[in-house]
């Protein structure tokens, strides 16, 4: 397992083996590994939670088995509680992005944190949300805000995720090419350009130069790959091949 730094997750009551699974893999799924177990209702260990984390199964191996929460939370320095609902307790409240974020910054910090997560039926209680520092409210709809046990854990894991790891947000799979050179390009515009104007396309004549610059502007606005460059390139010379069989 991972040795970097990282909060406990903590499954709070948790009623059906195959939620406390799917929470293993979901938390498996963002590299995080340290769950804790709180009185789950069908016993421990459980066979359908095994079942369920599928290549997580080692999370519930090393998963630490307490009988309330005050045992789950005794070495740890700062808590957050997940809850979709209002509970009359003054308490900081995070969207699970800013929970991350902070969490970050008080593990660097030293401190031991961890996230409690309710059971399925009825979430956290008022005494296990009292012993929490601050709140992680996920802004769901407000007709429909109940979540699954472990969608609730793949979402707080996924912004762990995002705060601690090196994301590419964007990229293109090339597929076998790479991007053209300007002087393949270069080529490509010559050679429309060329047959273009053989065709009789450039017309007429005091539109001509307006045409042929916005064809390089075409050109140079498009991604293209040296592979999507031979392609047209092919497409011009079988199209001037067909016109001269005709």
């Amino acid at each position: 397992m991972t040795p970097d730094p990282q909060p406990f997750f903590v499954l709070v009551r948790p009623q059906m083996g195959e939620n406390i699974g799917a929470a293993a893999r979901a938390m498996w799924n963002f590299g995080l590994d340290r769950m804790r177990i709180v009185a789950p209702r069908d016993g421990w260990p459980n066979q359908k939670a095994v079942a369920m984390a599928s290549g997580a199964g080692r999370l519930l191996d090393e998963a630490r088995l307490c009988g309330d929460t005050a045992e789950a939370l005794s070495d740890c320095t700062y808590v957050f509680a997940t809850t979709a609902r209002q509970r009359g307790l003054t308490k900081p409240v995070f969207s699970p992005e800013a929970a991350m974020r902070h969490a970050v910054e008080k593990i660097q910090a030293g401190q031991k944190v961890a996230v409690l997560f309710g059971p399925e039926r009825s979430g956290l209680e008022n005494d296990d949300i009292a012993r929490a520092n601050a709140i992680i409210s996920v802004p769901v709809n407000p007709d429909f805000p109940s979540l699954n046990l472990a969608q609730c854990v793949l979402l707080t894991a996924y912004e762990w995720r995002r705060q601690t790891a090196d994301i590419t947000h964007e990229t293109t799979d090339l597929a076998r090419t790479e991007w053209a050179e300007q002087i393949e390009i270069e080529k490509l515009a010559d050679h429309y350009e060329d047959r273009l104007g053989q065709a009789g396309f450039f017309f007429p004549d005091e539109k001509a130069e307006g045409m042929k610059l916005n064809l390089r502007n075409l050109w140079s606005r498009m991604p293209l790959t040296r592979a999507d460059v031979q392609m047209l390139h092919g497409v011009l010379r079988q199209m001037v091949r067909w016109k001269d069989r005709g």
